[in-house]
């Protein structure tokens, strides 16, 4: 029997079988940010241990970051301290680290690919659920708690138990102003936030292929929310091509050689998966979410739903407890939700495609009287790129406010970019739970497109709309 693409990453990693699926396997590289690893590090001390490979090892800074000013004073103090001690920790044991102002900072799953770090076939994790962002390239790739964090410090190793394979298969092409977000939004919705529990998901077929590399980062980001342990996209010519362009990769033969590896880095005709999953691209189009998980979204041209349309209990129960923090009415056309605040960024739509479609969006429009657009970067690298494309002036003639510093911002809402309680927004970001955005706060999850066209209309809808 043949195997998956998860499972030949994982096999060419196995240190020991344990047996019963549970193996020692190597991994290539582990990134970390200023959030949940003190911990590791004081482990580290305590029992007299050193870092095994900081050369295998990058830090960032990411979710404390200031994005006003470069220079601006974290303004939380629990958070200041975290930045403090990742820089102290990093120092100490000799760990790469880009701090707010160099360079190549930027959030941890966008800096990666920039840097040249990601490659098809390793093995990667962060004590951070969206690694799964970096199985785009076809690295097995998945978030892991602080005391792995410590074991993968120590030894450059980590004891995991295998994990179980789902193929999605996505027929037919995206249309027109139809994009990735749209199409795992549309994806979570039908299988639900538990939907790929326990399994990789390999994301597959025709429209899978026609997606740029950006596009599918975005897909594998969102992996998590449908509980995956991660998302993989066999690599193509598209990686190949991605990847050439990034610092230090091999030249001439030696990346003939990298490449003719990376080809044989895809699923075995025979090779059996324990879940499959079908999806027609062509009759997806922009998705929001209305509730308080990704799983509550539907077609921006639907309407909210009623709690008793849904025949599960729980599910009933979820749906009721979601409309009452959400304050929405069922029945009401998802386009007629008015919002107060558009955000633009993260870890799923943080990168230049995503600003550059927002930008052809906002092109020779306003944004609306009295809603505030935040434009945050997911990465230094990001924004001078934009700067250097004039999307800077395109912002700025709009009216939106694009942020100096790159992070996770109000994504995580773990500095001073947060919403007010009762605030709504339009937000591209990847999670919409109770109080995400800030306390008491509401997010629809939208699509970069649909962001920009709500910013201009002051309420949802999609560019087509405008």
């Amino acid at each position: 029997m043949g195997s998956t693409l998860a499972q030949k990453a994982w096999d060419a990693h196995v240190v020991r079988d344990g047996g019963a699926g549970d193996d020692l396997i190597y991994v290539d590289l582990q990134l970390l940010h200023e959030v949940n690893t003190p911990q590791a590090f004081d482990a580290l001390r305590a029992a007299g241990r050193t870092v095994r490979r900081p050369d295998l090892t990058i830090g960032t800074e990411d979710h404390n970051t200031p994005t006003l000013a470069l220079d601006r004073l974290i303004q939380d103090p629990e958070g200041r301290r975290q930045a403090e001690l990742m820089r102290e920790n990093c120092a100490q044991f000799g760990i790469p680290l880009h701090r707010l102002g160099d360079p190549d900072q930027g959030i941890v799953h966008v800096i990666g690919p920039e840097l040249g770090l990601i490659r098809p076939g390793m093995t990667i994790v962060c004590c951070d659920s969206h690694t799964t962002t970096l199985g785009a390239f076809g690295a097995l790739a998945f978030g892991i708690g602080a005391s792995q964090v410590e074991h993968v410090l120590a030894t450059q190793t980590l004891p995991m138990r295998r994990m179980k394979d789902m193929a999605v298969e996505v027929t037919g092409r995206l249309a027109p102003g139809v994009t990735a977000k749209d199409l795992i939004l549309a994806l979570i919705a039908e299988i639900g936030t538990a939907g790929g529990q326990g399994h990789v998901i390999e994301y597959r077929g025709e429209a899978i292929s026609a997606l740029s590399m950006e596009a599918r980062m975005t897909l594998c980001n969102m992996s998590v929310e449908a509980g995956s342990r991660a998302g993989m996209v066999a690599p193509d010519e598209t990686t190949f091509a991605y990847l050439e362009q990034r610092p230090g990769m091999p030249k001439g033969a030696a990346w003939d050689d990298e490449v003719a590896y990376w080809r044989s880095l895809r699923t075995d005709e025979d090779a059996v998966f324990d879940r499959r999953v079908s999806l027609d691209a062509s009759a997806v189009s922009p998705y929001v979410s209305w509730g308080t998980n990704p799983a509550q979204s539907v077609p921006l041209h639907d309407r909210v739903p009623a709690a008793d349309e849904f025949a599960d209990a729980d599910e009933r129960a979820a749906a009721a407890r979601a409309l009452e923090y959400m304050g929405l009415v069922p029945g009401t056309p998802m386009r007629g939700i008015l919002i107060d605040t558009v955000f633009l960024g993260s870890c799923t739509n943080g990168r230049i495609e995503d600003l550059r479609a927002a930008a052809a969006v906002l092109r020779g429009r306003k944004v609306a009287d009295g809603l505030h657009m935040m434009i945050v970067p997911g990465s230094a690298r990001v924004r001078a790129q934009a700067v250097e494309e004039g999307l800077d002036r395109v912002f700025a003639e709009a009216g939106a406010d694009f942020r100096a510093g790159a992070g996770c911002s109000m994504c995580a809402a773990l500095n001073e970019d947060r919403l007010l309680p009762g605030r709504r927004a339009a937000s591209t970001n990847n999670r919409n739970f109770e109080g995400r955005q800030g306390k008491g706060s509401r997010t629809h999850i939208v699509s970069p497109p649909v962001a920009a066209a709500t910013a201009v209309a002051g309420r949802l809808v999609a560019p087509a709309d405008l």
